[in-house]
């Protein structure tokens, strides 16, 4: 009997923690749509929603990374769907496992909102997986953090966050392409799948 109350204690708090972490997966997700409906140039209305999909909430794909910070990064061009370029430096360096393999994702600032107050401390990286032209989007996946974020030289990186270009919706935008330094010889089994509505 004493082992079981044991067992049932040890199990009803990581219980707890799972459902906490798929309630929050699910309210970020919700709010990712509401987004769609507040920005003009969406590619997105409400109607559109039930064509999106995503993988299960995973706790796996939520890792601690090490951070480190790129000195004086140069600005340089990132080409996008559409032909033009997106001028970015080099924030820093993620590195991070996954099922006890070593990976490593580059940081990236926008110069353009670099010079916004709102967008600041805002930091993007775009990458590939080996889910890309499967069961997500051919052409990458993006994730966003913010600097304040960074704790040190720690950092979360939560993949169940990833998202779209808006160039998987819709024809007509300018989508970053993940550099090559960026494409992950791993599946993710997280974040956003392909949307499921022709365009």
């Amino acid at each position: 009997m004493k082992k079981l109350i044991l067992a049932f204690i040890a199990f009803v708090p990581l219980t707890i923690f799972a459902q906490d972490f798929k309630a929050e997966i699910e309210k970020h997700r919700e709010e990712y749509k509401a987004d769609f409906l507040k920005n003009a140039s969406s590619p997105l209305k409400k109607e559109d929603f039930e064509y999106l999909r995503f993988y299960e909430p995973n706790e796996k794909f939520k890792v601690v990374c090490e951070f480190i910070a790129t000195k004086k990064g140069k600005p340089f061009e990132v080409p996008t769907s559409s032909g033009q370029t997106a001028t970015y430096t080099k924030f820093g360096e993620l590195k991070f496992e996954i099922e006890g393999k070593s990976y490593k994702l580059a940081v990236y600032q926008s110069l353009r909102l670099r010079n916004l107050p709102q967008y600041r401390d805002y930091l993007f990286i775009p990458f590939k997986d080996l889910t890309n032209g499967k069961e997500s989007y051919g052409g990458g996946r993006y994730l966003d953090l913010h600097m304040k974020e960074i704790s040190g030289d720690k950092i979360y990186l939560d993949f169940n966050k990833a998202y779209n270009p808006y160039c998987a919706f819709s024809v007509g935008y300018s989508c970053p392409i993940p550099p090559k330094e960026n494409h992950l010889k791993v599946v993710i089994e997280a974040g956003e799948k392909n949307f499921a509505k022709e365009h």
